[in-house]
């Protein structure tokens, strides 16, 4: 079979963040050091013979850049300094471009211009609607549902939520079809494998696999809690959750939303020092997602607490204004990082490694029966 070969591609790749690539002779030393590196994937070594080959077309149908998660161990040990951890997080993203039939993603990540509009435009479109949809301002006391109608609002989520759901599922669709080509593996196979998808959609287990990589990944399963918490509160039980009835602080209302709260800002914290003090390896280059993710995870948690803060104290102004601003930093966070970009993760991630075990399940029962004996007559 033909091999496309697109010279470009290296160039194509520093746009989303590669650096150093050039400087790879492709000795091997990363691979070997990798400790999620395998005989079938052997990454990051094979990622970056694709991109300096030029094979577009090999790179958007691996699964490697999704099975690593930057310990940062080959990037520290490289002979020629050519970062194959960074080269595999810009693969990463160009991997979400190659999956998004929208080409938002590919703007999003390669110019800064419209990662900063898409911010302004998802401000502006929310706060065009709170002033056209509010409800009356009623200023001796809070009334919050009266000014944002719960009821409306959980409309407004679910449809937002629906949208984004059919653009996840569509651009996963396209990375199933890329893997799958062919589709000559047997459905029973999908079923069998499908604990695998389970496991590490919750766990994010192979992060724990990195050397150093157990605190990280606890710091990520936290923030992961926080943040699928706050999104089934908002999501399924806004109505519930909602309410101008002021609940004491062990009440689940209350209680569990501070829980979320607090685990979102300690997680996304937690990554935001990271990049500021840039003692880890992972952290040397930022791209500008990787900033915007964690300062608006926070931004939301912190908003959150503070209309729960004003409602206690019944300062209804302070509360309809920085419930408007809640609104503007979460639809700030699902444009700009949403399905196109760093949060689709959550997503890609547990499917390449499902992927994977249907691809080797597939190998192994093609294997048993090539070598099955043939029945003499």
């Amino acid at each position: 079979m033909a091999i496309r070969v697109d010279p470009s591609l290296m160039h194509e790749l520093k746009d989303y963040g590669a650096a150093e690539i050039e400087k790879c002779f492709n000795c091997g030393n990363c691979t070997a050091i990798c400790p999620l590196a395998e005989d079938d994937y052997p990454f990051p070594r094979d990622m970056i013979r694709y991109i300096q080959l030029g094979m577009k077309d090999r790179m958007a149908e691996s699964l490697d850049p999704w099975l690593c998660y930057y310990c940062g161990d080959c990037s520290e040990t490289c002979p020629k300094a050519a970062e194959p951890g960074e080269t595999m997080m810009a693969a990463r993203r160009w991997l979400t471009a190659k999956y998004d039939w929208t080409g938002l993603s590919q703007k999003l990540y390669t110019s800064n211009a419209w990662s900063i509009g898409a911010l302004f435009v998802g401000a502006l479109i929310v706060i065009l609607l709170a002033f056209i949809l509010q409800g009356p301002m009623i200023t001796d006391h809070v009334a919050l549902n009266t000014f944002a109608d719960v009821h409306m609002m959980h409309i407004a989520d679910l449809t937002l939520a629906a949208v984004l759901g059919v653009f996840l599922l569509s651009n996963l669709y396209r990375m199933y079809r890329l893997n799958f080509p062919r589709g000559d593996i047997p459905l029973y196979i999908f079923i069998t494998e499908g604990w695998q998808l389970v496991l590490h959609t919750i766990t994010q287990q192979r992060f724990s696999e990195c050397e150093g990589g157990k605190r990280r990944w606890i710091s990520h399963l936290i923030l992961v809690f926080g943040y699928g918490t706050m999104f089934i509160l908002i999501v399924v039980f806004l109505t519930w959750f909602q309410t101008d009835n002021i609940y004491p602080i062990y009440h689940p209302q209350r209680l569990i939303g501070y829980v979320a709260a607090l685990a979102i800002i300690y997680g996304a914290g937690d990554a935001l020092i990271g990049r500021i003090n840039k003692k880890h390896q992972m952290h040397r280059y930022s791209h500008i997602s990787d900033w915007l993710f964690p300062i608006l995870l926070i931004l939301l948690s912190v908003s959150g607490l503070m209309i729960s803060f004003f409602r206690l104290s019944d300062l209804p102004m302070l509360t309809y204004y920085t419930y408007v601003g809640h609104l503007v930093v979460m639809m700030m966070l699902y444009i700009c990082i949403g399905p196109m970009g760093k949060w689709s993760h959550l997503l890609y991630r547990p499917f390449a490694v499902y992927f994977q075990a249907v691809k080797e399940k597939a190998k192994e029962q093609k294997k048993v029966q090539t070598e099955a004996p043939v029945p003499v007559s």
